[in-house]
């Protein structure tokens, strides 16, 4: 029996290697591609997502506190901040298969479930790229400790649709838009064009996926005749405190879909210790 969009999404979760996770992500992705242009989509049926998704043995998570910071200018730094995007690339394929799976009962047109399918696509693609660049450098995603904290934001809005676009697309990913900038220069710097050319594919294409948030977050107030940004901020409010904190790449953040009365006036609220 064929599988719907929600099993597909679900099988994904469950996949704990970072490699097998993304070759499933991209046989999934793919099937529903072809299914949207044949003109026949594949159903999309409910899901029992798991609260977590499975996880490799290693990395060895850790409070963010604990992680190790090691400085950019040495090789051993530069491999660590792979880490840590690769880390971040995974969630990110996870993050997008759960909003697939765990939302269907929710009425929304078949647009929100390709941004989606095709956000965790290029999620998957990140990812292996990142990796490969590890690898060339003698190391592998699993050789650090990582980041524990990086699912909690799916864990507090499992039961809202409307803090999980706030949180995840509106603030965690606009916040790679901020930061992906300045680590492109340190591969620059390091004449490290391999993992530069890497980092160029993911910056463009994350544009895309905060797009996919506000798009999807305007739609839903919109039908329930609410004021997008006041609601925002009430969500970033509840679910992320002290989430969103500048420097902010506001002509990225633009492009987006995200003018700066949505996120300037959750930073003025900020203790001035952040500066």
């Amino acid at each position: 029996m064929s599988l719907t969009l929600a099993e597909m999404a679900e099988a994904v979760l469950r996949t704990a290697d970072g490699r097998e996770k993304t070759a499933l992500s991209h046989k999934y992705a793919a099937l529903w591609r072809e299914s949207r242009a044949g003109g026949t989509p594949i159903p999309l049926g409910t899901a029992n997502p798991p609260m977590q998704p499975a996880r490799p043995e290693r990395p060895e998570l850790l409070n963010p506190r604990d992680v190790p910071k090691r400085k950019p200018g040495s090789p051993e730094g530069r491999k660590a901040i792979l880490h840590a995007i690769a880390h971040i690339e995974l969630n990110a394929v996870d993050l997008h298969w759960d909003i697939v799976a765990r939302f269907t009962h929710i009425d929304m047109p078949l647009g929100f479930y390709d941004d989606w399918v095709k956000s965790a696509d290029e999620e998957s693609k990140h990812f292996n790229l990142v990796c490969d660049r590890l690898e060339a450098m003698g190391s592998y995603y699993g050789a650090m400790p990582a980041h524990a904290g990086m699912w909690r934001a799916a864990e507090d809005t499992a039961e809202d649709i409307m803090g999980r676009l706030a949180v995840v697309p509106m603030v965690l990913e606009a916040r790679g838009l901020d930061v992906t900038p300045g680590m492109i220069k340190i591969f620059q710097n390091a004449k490290d064009p391999e993992t530069v050319a890497t980092l160029d594919v993911i910056y463009a294409e994350e544009v895309g996926h905060v797009a996919y948030g506000a798009k999807w977050f305007n739609f839903l107030c919109g039908r329930q005749g609410i004021d997008p940004k006041e609601e925002f901020h009430a969500l970033v409010r509840r679910y992320f405190p002290g989430g969103t904190k500048p420097p902010f790449n506001e002509e990225k953040r633009a492009e987006a879909g995200m003018p700066p009365d949505f996120y300037w006036p959750l930073a003025d609220e900020l203790p001035p210790a952040w500066s």
